[in-house]
């Protein structure tokens, strides 16, 4: 007997989305916009170096109080763009930033297995050396108005290493993008260099420095992919709270030094950036004020003052200061674009920003991928001579300074590489513990398979 067997309706369809399965195109959805603007900011960073004070802080402040030099300002940055931007959409045909960043990354740093170890090297130097410039006075608010250097022994030894900062932060970038160090430990060995400049800020009445290095910390982390650009976004607004309690608790510490303070000047004025830099606006430029030529570059940049102790103290600032009415005793600032604008007018506003933006896009594109020499050079580039408050032309010779400084920590890498061998006898990466395993890691086809000769 065959027994005939019902079907019962099932009733109307249910669709039921797998969460499982959306979560994972989301965050590729998101990675890939990641990647997008990480291969942006490296096609352009000069140009975000410029843009991003004044478009998160300089301009609003401008439009907000209906500065009448807006235009003025607009003006400066336009000049700037034009020449940075120029430079680096030429560069795009010779050559892109390795879009496999991080993977590039970790081919260019593998023939260093002691990055890591010499990163913590620099960055111990540099907080023991600013610490102790700080409590022997270099670089104080005293020392500034005064004008007097010191000339004790351990201040001269100090300076040898004031830009020891950024190279450690170099050092720690390319060894977490190279699989060395952990993101906990990078942002651990980060807040310990933005506390030493906290102190160094408490012991020289000087805010200017923190706020700088901060800044330079952030935008570069960026173009270097180790931050999101919101967090950029974030630290100005933190930054623009925080201001009222740090400027005042500055006040008193120069007040506790002896130092008259003006009570005319409130936070909310000396905030004003914007207005700072338009103080130019008026001035028939270019403007020779004795400010340091070629000669003077070479001479303060390339020789250290432990070899040269009787050149006199650079002043930019202080002559600025004379200039517009002041006395020696106080330093006046444009900012970096009005310093430029105030020395070498309209011309030099251009020319510096396309120099050193084909400088920066040699550095990121020259065979693919940086290694930790040129990534250092690079955020050198980036809290020097492309930093929005500098003082110019005393930034360009920080520079040379601090590319002399940093050849002994070149030296030591290159004394410390090696290139380890996997199959075939081609450079095999490293993985994140710095052990080589034979066979694990292969290359990503051909056009991976070159070899990474990098600096």
């Amino acid at each position: 007997m065959v027994w005939s067997r019902a079907v019962t309706d099932p009733g109307p369809r249910i669709d039921v989305i797998d969460t499982r399965a959306v979560r994972p195109t989301r965050d590729a959805r998101s990675r890939r916009q990641q990647e997008l603007v990480g291969r942006l900011l490296r096609c352009y960073p000069v140009s975000f170096l410029v843009l991003a004070p004044y478009a998160l802080l300089i301009l609003p402040m401008a439009v907000f109080y209906d500065n009448p030099q807006t235009g003025f300002i607009v003006l400066l940055v336009g000049l700037a763009l034009l020449g940075s931007v120029s430079v680096e959409t030429l560069g795009l045909l010779f050559g892109r930033p390795d879009p496999q960043w991080r993977q590039g990354m970790r081919q260019a740093t593998a023939r260093y297995p002691y990055i890591y170890p010499v990163a913590r090297l620099v960055t111990l130097t540099s907080i023991a050396a600013d610490l102790l410039g700080a409590y022997l006075g270099r670089g104080s608010i005293v020392a500034q108005i005064s004008g007097e250097l010191s000339d004790a022994p351990m201040v001269a030894l100090t300076k040898l290493f004031s830009g020891w900062g950024a190279l450690g932060f170099a050092l720690l970038v390319a060894s977490h993008l190279g699989g060395r160090l952990t993101r906990g430990k990078l942002y651990g060995w980060l807040a310990a260099l933005v506390t030493t400049q906290a102190v160094v800020t408490m012991l020289t009445a000087l805010t200017a420095p923190l706020i700088a290095f901060l800044f330079f910390v952030v935008a570069a982390g960026v173009v270097c992919g180790v931050f999101r650009l919101r967090y950029l976004l974030l630290g100005t607004v933190v930054m623009v709270l925080l201001w009222p309690s740090i400027f005042d608790y500055r006040n008193e510490i120069r007040q506790d030094q002896g130092i008259e303070v003006s009570d005319a000047v409130t936070a909310a004025d000396r905030i004003r950036l914007d207005r700072q830099l338009t103080l130019v606006a008026g001035i028939d430029v270019p403007v020779d004020l004795g400010q340091p030529g070629l000669v003077d570059h070479l001479r303060y940049g390339l020789v250290p003052r432990i070899v040269d102790p009787d050149r006199p103290a650079l002043s930019t600032g202080q002559q600025i200061n004379q200039f517009l009415g002041g006395g020696p005793t106080s330093a006046s600032n444009f900012l970096l674009l009005g310093n430029i604008w105030f020395f070498d007018g309209p011309v030099g506003v251009l020319g510096v920003h396309a120099f050193w933006a084909g400088f920066v896009a040699l550095l990121l594109r020259w065979r693919a991928r940086p290694g930790p020499a040129r990534l250092s050079l690079f955020c050198l580039v980036c809290s020097d001579v492309l930093l929005w408050s500098g003082t110019y032309p005393e930034s360009t010779i920080a520079f040379l300074q601090h590319v002399v400084s940093a050849m002994t920590v070149f030296f030591l890498l290159w004394l410390t590489r090696r290139i380890p061998l996997g199959s075939g006898g081609r450079p095999a990466l490293l993985p994140a513990g710095g052990r080589v395993r034979s066979g694990a890691l292969r290359g990503p086809g051909r056009r991976g398979a070159h070899r990474a000769r990098d600096a």
